[in-house]
């Protein structure tokens, strides 16, 4: 069991981080929306095609390789925000686009997805469907050489900046879990409007929002699989997503770590650095446990998709893990810096605000527990 990482691998991440730090300026800013300038230098850096196929201008990675592209991206200071978009465009769709996607929709989409030239967003959530995906109203019906789609989507991330939408709906009511389809949807075809940005909590450079579709007509040649494929191609697009994208958090928590031992050594109280009285060391101390753990079960997971054995609950134990340590990391931050910390733009309130919608987002941290308890057999 080697826990080395390769000299190709060293390489990578040393490279993505200084992008990252040479461009500090312009990825660190929060902005609602992020601006397609900030887009592209996300994709100059690889963020938008690490495990895309070359041959579509993608960076050939596996699953752990992306992770630890990703980690170094918000490591080296990207905003969580940014991360979190580009993750998305690239693992909750560019992902099935590329398993599932005819070959025509293929030669047209990827390259422009992994170049960073198309932006991309995931509809699946609705208003009354969220962890329970098989109750989608939306509904995708065949006429002709044609997919009429129907149907709201909520809280769909990179919504009014997307040029393409991966669209999930019901295809046949009675069939159950074979009865959503999945369709790759141009933003430029009739039938779809584009609610404005939400107002959220964190990840502000990331916009989410309401996407409708009415009598779209969508060209067959965008299906993605069968009819009747979709939450299959979702459960594999969700599997991509809980196993890479929360390198981003590993990322931020390394830094975080970073920032706060440095502020322990510089600030002082009672004639001594903070850090040097326990209540703050072992804080940080616990905060670094934290950090490894998560990052130990991350990595596992990333290794088994890489090996061809996804493993649903290694994927739960780690995406559970990394999200819950982000969250109490973050308040630990907030602690360790006091009152400059509880400012905004000092960094840990924003680290906060970002960190806790990882608990939500991709399956709540239950319903993680809940698979993780189903693969124990109960």
């Amino acid at each position: 069991m080697d826990f080395d990482l390769s000299e190709a691998q060293r390489r990578r991440r040393e490279e993505v981080l200084a992008g990252v730090r040479r461009q500090v300026s312009s990825l660190a800013e929060p902005r609602v929306p992020f601006s397609r300038a900030e887009w592209l230098e996300a994709a100059r850096l690889g963020m938008t095609g690490l495990c895309l196929p070359s041959e579509y201008g993608g960076g050939g990675l596996g699953a752990l390789d992306t992770a630890l592209c990703l980690e170094a991206f918000t490591e080296g200071g990207a905003d969580t925000g940014l991360a979190f978009a580009a993750s998305a465009h690239l693992l909750a769709c560019a992902v099935p686009v590329l398993d599932y996607a005819t070959d025509q929709a293929r030669a047209e989409l990827l390259p422009g997805m992994a170049g960073g030239e198309l932006v991309a967003a995931n509809a699946m959530t609705e208003d009354g469907a969220g962890s329970d995906v098989g109750t989608l109203a939306t509904t995708i019906v065949r006429d002709g050489g044609d997919y009429v789609l129907d149907g709201a989507k909520s809280f769909v991330s990179n919504a009014s900046a997307a040029d393409v939408f991966v669209v999930y709906g019901t295809s046949d009511r009675d069939a159950g879990f074979l009865g959503q389809t999945a369709l790759a949807v141009p933003r430029q075809l009739p039938g779809i409007k584009v609610g404005e940005p939400f107002t959220k909590m964190g990840l502000h450079a990331c916009p989410a929002g309401r996407v409708e579709f009415s009598g779209c007509r969508v060209p067959a040649r965008y299906r993605l699989g069968a009819e009747g494929q979709g939450s299959a191609i979702f459960k594999h697009s969700m599997t991509w997503e809980r196993t890479c994208l929360f390198a981003i958090y590993l990322g931020q928590m390394r830094r975080q770590v970073d920032d706060c031992v440095a502020h322990a050594r510089r600030r002082r109280q009672f004639g001594r650095s903070i850090g040097s009285f326990q209540a703050v060391s072992h804080r940080i101390a616990t905060m670094i446990q934290r950090m490894e753990s998560a990052r130990l079960l991350l990595y596992r997971a990333c290794w088994l998709l890489d090996q061809g054995r996804p493993d649903t609950q290694a994927t739960a134990l780690s995406k559970l893990a990394v999200s819950e340590a982000a969250v109490a990391n973050s308040l630990d931050a907030l602690q360790i810096f006091g009152g400059p910390g509880y400012l905004a733009g000092a960094g840990s309130e924003a680290q906060l605000r970002d960190s806790m919608p990882s608990v939500i987002f991709s399956g709540t941290s239950d319903i993680q527990r809940e698979i993780i308890a189903n693969g124990a057999g109960l």
